[in-house]
């Protein structure tokens, strides 16, 4: 290997470590808030990059059919609930958020799909179909044992990633998608070539990451979520609820999420199980930050990017395993100088 191979190297590693920090991000945030290891993370990558492909190929996106039938079953729940207890009001809003929005969504896509929109648009209408589904699984799959330990939520995560994975097969099929990138311009930076793509991503990155800090530093309602994070009981006697902090936080990761898709799908294939390396990959860099500091997971997914750039000249074969097994030690450090305190049971 020699500078310039090294330079080439370090480049990809930053761009596809800029992702991996956003998903970190994304991942913490929705740990500290509601002790959930969020596995289906990577899903919202996939279907945002695949919505995008379909919709520039004038085709209608299985993201519709998802949204209404998830946005349906939240209805069905949550309104059976406001039936229950004689709420009219509240179960006319329950079926304007949870029927009525998807609808909308639904026949605007529909209007949108022969015409063709610009790329920005295309985007735009992409986060409006795949963002939703965030809080919609949280409703679905984690509010009703929000009590449970965290390996019950794990396991329940890893159900959602696989209920997600076989609607992605049989909404959109075992075909890949690659979409155009925004610009195709590149810039000469030396012996670099940088695609203006590449910089979209740092960009975005860069910017999803300021606006997370000033959310949680300037907000009301970021003040509030570090508050459920730091203690849920305590949270919970100042008036703050954690249900809604939940929801928000899903909100959040699967923007987060949607996003990454959009900005990695011109410069990769996406399937519709793409996003599960990719985000357990985000997931190595949040344990490398140690899974509570904001700073140090974006930090270490970026080491995880650049770490999978070099393996992939050295030994390429292999390249997955030595991201992987780089956390045995990792962990192996972290639990002989950590504590285990005993978690203890909440009411919600």
């Amino acid at each position: 290997m020699n500078a310039d191979v090294a330079l080439w190297l370090a480049q990809d590693g930053i761009t596809t470590g800029a992702i991996y920090a956003l998903l970190a991000l994304a991942l913490l945030l929705v740990f500290a808030v509601t002790r959930i290891i969020f596995v289906p993370q990577g899903d919202f990558i996939s279907y945002a990059g695949l919505t995008l492909g379909m919709l520039q190929l004038g085709q209608l996106p299985g993201t519709v059919y998802v949204l209404l039938g998830g946005g349906a079953l939240v209805a069905l729940v949550d309104g059976w609930a406001a039936w229950r207890e004689r709420a009219p009001r509240r179960l006319l809003r329950i079926v304007a958020l949870n029927v009525g929005l998807p609808v909308a969504i639904a026949l605007l896509t529909a209007w949108a799909v022969p015409r063709k929109l610009d790329t920005v648009w295309q985007m735009a209408l992409t986060l409006l179909l795949v963002v939703p589904l965030g809080p919609m699984l949280y409703r679905l799959a984690y509010r009703p044992l929000a009590d449970a330990s965290v390996l019950v939520l794990f396991i329940v995560s890893m159900a959602a990633h696989y209920a997600l994975s076989g609607l992605a097969l049989a909404v959109f099929g075992s075909e890949g998608l690659r979409t155009s990138p925004i610009s195709d311009l590149k810039f000469p930076l030396g012996v670099l070539q940088v695609s203006a793509q590449s910089l979209w991503i740092l960009a975005a990155s860069v910017a999803c990451m300021a606006a997370l800090w000033a959310f949680f530093e300037r907000s009301l309602t970021g003040k509030a979520l570090r508050a459920t994070a730091m203690n849920r009981i305590g949270a919970r006697l100042v008036g703050i609820p954690t249900a809604a902090a939940g929801r928000l936080a899903f909100w959040l990761a699967a923007a987060i999420g949607a996003l990454s898709g959009i900005l990695i799908s011109p410069i990769a294939t996406v399937y519709y199980d793409t996003g599960l390396m990719i985000g357990l990959k985000g997931f190595v860099g949040a344990i490398l930050g140690g899974m509570l500091s904001y700073p140090l997971a974006a930090l270490g997914a970026l080491g995880v990017g650049l770490l999978e750039a070099y393996a992939s000249f050295w030994a390429s074969p292999l390249k997955e395993s030595i991201v992987f097994g780089f956390l045995i030690p990792v962990l192996l450090w972290r639990s002989l100088g950590s504590r285990h305190p005993v978690v203890e049971d909440e009411e919600e």
